[in-house]
């Protein structure tokens, strides 16, 4: 029985439409991501040429033959090793003049071959630039695409709660022991892999926002702060727990305390129509307010999917408004150099209604 690609197959079309009103006659989709998106085909060399006339073309070499019968069962495929010229020649062959391409992915000699494969014999196609036209379609989650969120955060939630019932996040261990040590758990409980390199980091490393963990061993007092993903079905979690080992002194409970009503302000915030400087500000305020402002380094959030990160960016800096379906992050932190830090962060869809939290892990300190 053949995969449904019903899915995938409105997909296109709505790119097909895009290309359409911006007198496209085609579009060459090379970044892979994208590719998977709108195809379902998760090798490693695949692209999609998609035709306003609906002849949609899908190219990859002889490796992904029989791989691209299964996952990409309806749309025409093409077997080349130079598969993004071969199908840039293909769409010039069909009468295309204006062919649209992926500037943000496609690079300068990247580029110059496109020329020279679409000029040929003088032909004059005009190259269009659509950069993340398929990375808008991307911003709006449909039900599957929920689903598997769900799934990702249901194992980052359960290997932290693993790890913690078991006694791993304990003093005299390494950040990199627990680090790995988590890693393998969310393989074994589902996970493709972890979504992105495992943050692990106690006591003064706790106030880096991306440190790497290394070989500084766990001690009592610390802060311990863990932000970590799994990926299933090419869908990514996003999670930050931060937790004091052993005994927590009355600055750490406070520093805690603050975050925790930072977040619940940015949670709080997430609506349909928000703007999301808005969003960041709800949440951001209530840090500056208390006198930590320089403290919180980073924007609020950002959005989640294919990619751990990916729009909308919530931030100051951030432009646009919150849509239904989107998946986002809101995690505030407070960093004191030196000292310790605490970031807490969750994955959340904005609906209609509230907004459905789906990193469940308590947020209450964690005393270890």
């Amino acid at each position: 029985m053949s995969r449904d690609t019903t899915r995938e197959a409105a997909r296109r079309d709505r790119l097909r439409a895009t290309a359409a009103a911006n007198g496209l006659d085609a579009v060459l989709v090379t970044n892979l991501l994208n590719v998977r998106y709108l195809t379902g085909f998760t090798g490693s060399n695949g692209v999609l040429l998609v035709r306003t006339d609906g002849a949609d073309v899908f190219g990859t070499d002889g490796r992904y033959t029989t791989q691209a019968g299964v996952q990409v069962p309806d749309v025409e495929l093409l077997v080349d090793r130079g598969t993004e010229l071969a199908l840039a020649r293909a769409a010039v062959q069909v009468g295309a003049t204006r062919l649209g391409y992926e500037s943000h992915v496609v690079t300068v000699d990247g580029l110059r071959a496109l020329e020279r494969a679409t000029g040929e014999g003088g032909r004059g196609v005009e190259l269009v630039s659509i950069a993340q036209a398929v990375e808008a379609l991307r911003v709006v989650k449909d039900a599957g695409e929920v689903e598997a969120l769900r799934r990702a955060c249901a194992v980052a939630d359960r290997a932290l709660a693993e790890l913690a019932a078991e006694g791993a996040l304990r003093p005299g261990r390494s950040e990199l022991e627990v680090g790995r040590e988590l890693d393998a758990r969310m393989l074994t409980l589902g996970a493709e892999s972890p979504s992105f390199e495992t943050i692990v980091a106690a006591g003064a490393n706790s106030a880096i926002p991306h440190h790497r963990p290394d070989a500084t061993v766990l001690r009592d007092g610390d802060f311990l702060k863990l932000d970590f993903g799994a990926t299933v079905e090419g869908y990514h979690s996003d999670m930050t727990r931060t937790v004091v080992l052993g005994h927590a002194a009355d600055w750490q409970r406070e520093v805690y305390e603050l975050v925790a009503t930072s977040q619940a302000a940015g949670r709080a915030a997430l609506a349909v129509g928000a703007e999301v400087t808005a969003v960041d500000a709800a949440s951001r305020d209530v840090i500056v307010a208390a006198g930590h402002g320089e403290h919180f380094t980073h924007g609020l959030g950002h959005g989640v999917g294919l990619e751990i990160h990916e729009a909308p960016g919530i931030s100051a800096l951030g432009a646009g408004t919150l849509s239904a379906g989107m998946a986002v992050t809101v995690e505030p932190g407070v960093y004191l150099p030196g000292h310790g830090g605490v970031r807490i962060e969750d994955t959340l869809i904005v609906t209609d209604d509230e907004p459905e939290l789906l990193t469940l892990t308590s947020k209450e300190l964690l005393v270890l």
